[in-house]
Parts: C-alpha cells; sequence; structure tokens
C-alpha cells in the first residue's frame, strides 16, 4: 500500500441520489465512486428492487465524465452481499400464488449477466472491496468489476444449486479462474471458498487485514486514476474483447482501438511530463 492510501478521504454523497440500500457517494473531487450495499441487517442481500439500483448506479458512472474508477463494498464487515433475498422471493411467490402479485414486480430490472465494460460499453476500472460473505448474487456483483480484494474473513461461493435457482453470470466465469474451478465453486455449492482460496483460484486479486480493505481499494483506485484515461480503457476493453479472436483478429482489432489515442492533449502531456521529470497531468482530452 503507498502511503497516498493512507491519506484521509471524505465521501460526499452524490446529490439527488435517491437509494437508501444502495449508497452513492464519490470522494477525490468526484473521481473516484464509492457504491456500498446498505442492507446490513440482511447481510447486504438483495431485495426485488435492487437491480433498479444497480442499474442507475453503474448508469450514473459510465455518464459521469469527471468519475474515472469506481469502488463497490457491503455495509458493515459481515457481508460482502448474500445475494438474492430469499426470504423476501418466498412471501412474494406465495403472494402471487394466492394472486396478489407485487405490482413492482413488472419493474423490476435483472441483474447483469455481463460485466461493466461489455453491457454498458465502459471501460473505467471497477473494484469490489468484498468485506465478507459474498454468495450467489453477491459473488455476481464482485464477478462484474473488474478487480476483486478480499478481507482475510472474507467466504465466498455460488449457493443456487442447493436452492434450484438459476445463475447466468456463470457463463463466463471460466475465462477468469478456468473450467475446473469454476465448477469446483458452482458444484459444491454448500462449501465457501475462503478468500485465501479464492486468491489461489483467481478470483480475487489481493487479501488483506479487515482495517485494511477499504485503504487498499482506493490505493488502488487513486493509482489508476493518476493514469491516462483513454489509454487506460482501452486496454481494459482489449483485455475482454480481444478473448477468442484468432492473433490476428486481436492485434487488428487493439490497432484500430488505439487509434482513438491519436490527437489527444493527453498524448502530447505524458511524453512532457516524461521530458520533464514531473508527474503528468491528464485530462482525458
Amino acid at each position: 500500500m503507498t502511503s497516498e492510501a493512507k491519506e484521509a478521504y471524505e465521501r460526499t454523497p452524490l446529490p439527488g441520489w435517491p437509494h437508501k440500500e444502495l449508497l452513492y457517494d464519490t470522494i477525490d473531487n468526484g473521481r473516484i465512486a464509492i457504491m456500498t450495499i446498505n442492507r446490513p441487517e440482511r447481510m447486504n442481500s438483495s431485495d426485488p428492487e435492487m437491480g433498479k439500483r444497480w442499474f442507475d448506479a453503474w448508469t450514473n458512472f459510465a455518464a459521469d465524465d469527471n468519475c474515472w474508477a469506481a469502488i463497490v463494498t457491503g455495509a458493515g464487515d459481515r457481508a460482502f452481499s448474500a445475494g438474492q433475498d430469499l426470504k423476501i422471493r418466498n412471501e412474494r411467490e406465495a403472494a402471487a400464488g394466492e394472486g396478489n402479485a407485487p405490482a413492482e414486480t413488472a419493474t423490476r430490472v435483472p441483474y447483469p449477466v455481463l460485466p461493466l465494460g461489455p453491457r454498458l460499453n465502459c471501460w473505467k476500472p471497477t473494484i469490489a472491496a468484498i468485506n465478507g460473505f459474498a454468495i450467489a448474487g453477491g459473488w455476481s456483483v464482485a464477478q462484474n468489476t473488474t478487480f476483486r480484494i478480499a478481507a482475510e474473513h472474507a467466504e465466498m461461493n455460488i449457493a443456487e444449486a442447493r436452492w434450484n435457482q438459476g445463475a447466468g453470470f456463470v457463463a463466463w466465469l471460466p475465462r477468469l479462474i478456468g473450467i475446473p474451478h469454476a465448477l469446483e465453486v458452482c458444484l459444491m455449492a454448500d462449501r465457501r471458498l475462503s478468500a485465501q482460496r479464492a486468491y489461489e483460484v483467481g478470483f480475487v486479486n489481493k487479501v488483506v487485514k479487515k482495517e485494511d480493505l477499504m485503504d487498499e481499494a482506493v490505493d488502488w483506485a487513486r493509482t489508476m486514476i493518476n493514469m491516462a484515461p483513454r489509454a487506460l480503457r482501452n486496454f481494459h476493453q482489449m483485455a475482454y474483447e480481444c478473448w477468442g479472436r484468432s492473433i490476428p483478429e486481436a492485434q487488428a482489432f487493439a490497432s484500430a482501438l488505439e487509434y482513438n489515442l491519436r490527437g489527444m492533449n493527453d498524448s502530447k502531456e505524458g511524453p512532457k511530463a516524461f521530458a520533464e521529470k514531473r508527474k503528468a497531468q491528464f485530462t482525458n482530452t
């Protein structure tokens, strides 16, 4: 962890943000968003309206040109997210069986099964600060971010096979951790991976002490917002969209993508800062 990570940071709530169960704050003059799943009394599980909250959060992040990175975490230190609140689901399905289906069910927004980049064409880096249990849909939220940092006590798994539920996000999990490890997580659904095991299989990038988790996540975010944002997002996009292409096709895609760096002020600022032995001041222009 760099000394920069230890600098104090004050969260500023996003003006007009309507959701209490998913908080949206920013730090560092709006450069970094921090989204906090805020249902600690229910292990930060997701009620039927959580999909709409995530849609609002991610579309806001994608559209905010001033915000260059995001951190996702859970309130408290017991759970990042325990996934879908099956108690609420059971109650609503029972009510639906009696002809009393809640009206809001029709407007529910499903969870994304793709990471943010392919879904919204937003290649800004995102970090999951996994502060406890990341189960089922909680695993999915973490999986959809660019990086995952876990507290030592965190445990995670994909538990859907225990309850005969679907998990479409598993479709691309083998790309992250390989088929054998993906099946280990899915088919042994009553066993949870420790943070260390999640690191060993390649799902988690780093494991830290509980008290260091947010500082570490902020450090990673601050490191990336000091990079040239267009170049950084290009690398992010290449990593996903060149997967499965032949080498010539991947090289052609990368060459075409990097054409967007030409003529940028940042493309002049980088070499100039290097020559002047100073930190570059990028503006994404």
